[in-house]
């Protein structure tokens, strides 16, 4: 036996698949009123696909561009009152070794290593979230009085970032993705020297958007090539 739903079927997105199935190039993301993305059509382009004559509109250019772009890149240039601290009892060997590592958010980090090596790396390898649907990625900070349990529950890590999956059910977006990994791409590139080199893993979901990134922060002439592992066959 069927259950009801209790619920009536989303017309408007029962005909922005069928446009898709059409023109899956008219389909992009888009934030409602509370901040959430969506699918949505760019009835500029739909209307050029409809139309047999050049459709008016924005003065076209050539941009890689979401929700949350602008977020990303204050993200990445706002700087942060924190420090590095370091744990002596963990460490090996602490007034003589010359490595280093490191735990915090990733972005911090990155941020508080320019004071010291700031175009000064080498080589950086980053192997970034592939928002395969089950990726998890910092949201929010977490500041309502339930924080003690969303700690004890997993939800939120020691220093109050809360975590949330960019899940298969909200379709899993690529602004989501493309604002978490920009503005790390973006301190990163502070850090490497003139002839520095930076080593990125990802998979097929992502890897169009990212070459975008990185031709927009290190420049398009500065790709070096792709190494392809074919891991499932």
């Amino acid at each position: 036996m069927k259950k009801l739903t209790m619920k009536s079927v989303n017309l408007t997105q029962a005909n922005i698949d069928k446009i898709a199935a059409l023109f899956p190039n008219v389909i992009t993301e888009m934030q409602d009123e509370n901040g959430k993305l969506k699918r949505a059509i760019d009835f500029d382009l739909l209307r050029q696909e409809l139309s047999e004559d050049l459709v008016e509109g924005e003065k076209e250019r050539y941009q890689l561009t979401w929700p949350g772009k602008k977020q990303a890149i204050l993200n990445a240039n706002t700087p942060i009152n924190k420090t590095l601290r370091p744990v002596k009892e963990d460490s090996v060997d602490w007034d003589n070794t010359q490595n280093l590592y490191i735990e915090g958010d990733n972005l911090e980090v990155l941020k508080l290593l320019q004071e010291s090596y700031l175009n000064k790396i080498k080589c950086i390898y980053i192997d970034p979230p592939y928002n395969t649907g089950k990726d998890f990625l910092y949201s929010d900070n977490a500041t309502e009085p339930t924080d003690e349990y969303l700690q004890e529950s997993g939800q939120i890590d020691e220093n109050g970032n809360r975590f949330y999956v960019n899940t298969e059910t909200n379709g899993r977006f690529h602004s989501n993705w493309l604002t978490d990994v920009y503005g790390k791409v973006k301190v990163a590139r502070n850090l490497l020297s003139e002839k520095g080199v930076i080593f990125i893993s990802i998979d097929d979901r992502e890897v169009s958007n990212l070459q975008k990134v990185c031709d927009e922060i290190f420049g398009a002439t500065n790709f070096i090539a792709k190494f392809v592992w074919k891991k499932r066959t």
